[in-house]
């Protein structure tokens, strides 16, 4: 099976720190050419800027398989310059306004670096401490030697750092998944064809996804993602029945989310893989949110899809938290599954 050394956390961190905020793709997408190119029998960036990957497979008509990971990230974009280096911007993606206030960031495509600023609690009325300060009431302010554009993307400076079992950065959603996808590229099985889609725009409408399923017209499509773990220490005492997914439990298998019914067939299938290759893995209870798989569900007669997730605390903030067993899982279980799929499997009820 593929393992998760040295080189594969190297490039994890190497995506993670690139800046991709959606509907700006290209330094993630950069990467991902220069991984995929010297394994893949097809490999072309479509009309949205999604990279999409084709290894072909042995036989008459194997069964095409199409795995998704998204590019992009949350972030922010500069809607006004307001002089002396302070810019208005606007939230891309879905970000708590509670997260923002005093972070540092990086701006444009030069990650020129600067801070969102706000009132300080000194010159705050009591009033205004008692409420979520607005995305309207800050600015990202580079100094008044800082350059930007309106226009411009920006996202959280945090840097990619390894302590112990855990992975920390921005952006581990999703650059995880893309980091497993290229592994799988590396190993991938001569029975099926693999198709790969590094798709842009995610986090605003799974929009690069479904333009890629199109495209590639699977027989089957699973969405490799990171999910929200809930694990946190629950101090009013109220019973968890949504997003129970906990770190160190490995791969989240969804059954069902804001955007998709997963298929049951492709659901009972990785748990039994997981089983037989005593992997572990756990569900993740039908809750909100929503992956490509939803977009790639609705494409041209339909398309049957699962989505596998890795993980993580703190989702859509300036940093979050994984473990590398449960990427490892993750991709052992994908890997185990690739290798045995065969066109039984989508004709069965």
């Amino acid at each position: 099976m593929p393992s998760i050394g040295q080189p594969q956390i190297k490039l994890l961190e190497k995506l993670c720190n690139a800046m991709s905020v959606s509907g700006d793709e290209g330094e993630v997408r950069r990467i991902v050419l220069q991984e995929v190119k010297p394994h893949a029998d097809e490999v072309k960036v479509d009309a949205l800027g999604s990279v999409l990957v084709r290894k072909k497979g042995t036989g008459k008509k194997p069964l095409r398989v199409l795995l998704d990971a998204h590019m992009d990230e949350v972030g922010f974009m500069i809607v006004n310059d307001e002089g002396e280096g302070f810019f208005q911007f606007e939230t891309v993606g879905g970000i708590d306004p509670r997260h923002l206030a005093g972070k540092q960031v990086i701006v444009g495509r030069d990650h020129v670096p600067g801070v969102i600023g706000a009132k300080p609690i000194h010159l705050s009325t009591v009033e205004e401490r008692q409420h979520t300060i607005e995305v309207d009431a800050m600015r990202i302010d580079l100094g008044p030697e800082g350059k930007a554009n309106v226009g411009d993307r920006a996202t959280f400076a945090t840097k990619f750092k390894r302590v112990g079992p855990s992975i920390l950065s921005k952006a581990i959603d999703d650059r995880i998944g893309i980091a497993i996808l290229i592994e799988l590229l590396k190993h991938a099985p001569g029975n099926i064809e693999l198709c790969l889609s590094f798709s842009v725009q995610e986090e605003i409408g799974l929009r690069g996804a479904k333009v890629a399923a199109h495209y590639f017209d699977p027989d089957l499509a699973i969405a490799v993602d990171s999910t929200p773990a809930r694990d946190l220490p629950d101090y009013e005492g109220k019973e968890n029945f949504t997003y129970n997914t906990r770190l160190g439990y490995g791969p989240a298998i969804y059954m069902a989310n804001s955007s998709t019914l997963d298929d049951p067939r492709l659901v009972r299938f990785l748990a039994e893989t997981a089983v037989k290759n005593k992997i572990q893995y756990q569900f993740r209870q039908p809750g909100g949110g929503g992956t490509n798989a939803g977009a790639m569900q609705q494409t041209r007669v339909g398309v049957p899809v699962v989505s596998v997730s890795v993980p993580h605390r703190y989702t859509h903030s300036p940093i979050s938290i994984s473990r590398i067993e449960d990427w490892k899982n993750t991709l052992n279980l994908l890997h185990a599954a690739l290798n045995t799929m065969n066109p039984a499997l989508v004709k069965s009820s």
